[in-house]
């Protein structure tokens, strides 16, 4: 008998510190306007990327888990992703 994986379980071991002063993750809002599809919406396993009232992408990185899905999916080159700097990030924790 396999025990089910309780993911957000999971992800709540593990940390995060946000870098206020040098965002790992960057998007050109211009760019962003001439995209029907926006996948970084619905491919973010995190949902990092969220829409505010008026249909403007808004990026919050608490959450991010650094997997550089976002970079991959968005086709039109409007995310700019680097890794977080020295100290900053997810530090992933076993459970």
């Amino acid at each position: 008998m396999t025990a089910e994986v309780n993911v957000k379980a999971k992800l709540g071991l593990d940390t995060i510190k946000v870098d206020d002063e040098q965002k790992h993750i960057q998007i050109d809002p211009e760019i962003c306007k001439g995209c029907s599809l926006r996948p970084c919406l619905h491919i973010c396993p995190a949902q990092v990327y969220t829409l505010d009232k008026n249909g403007e992408i808004v990026l919050d990185l608490d959450g991010c888990l650094e997997c550089g899905t976002c970079k991959i999916a968005c086709g039109r080159k409007a995310i700019k992703w680097n890794y977080p700097r020295g100290g900053f990030g997810i530090q992933l924790r076993f459970g």
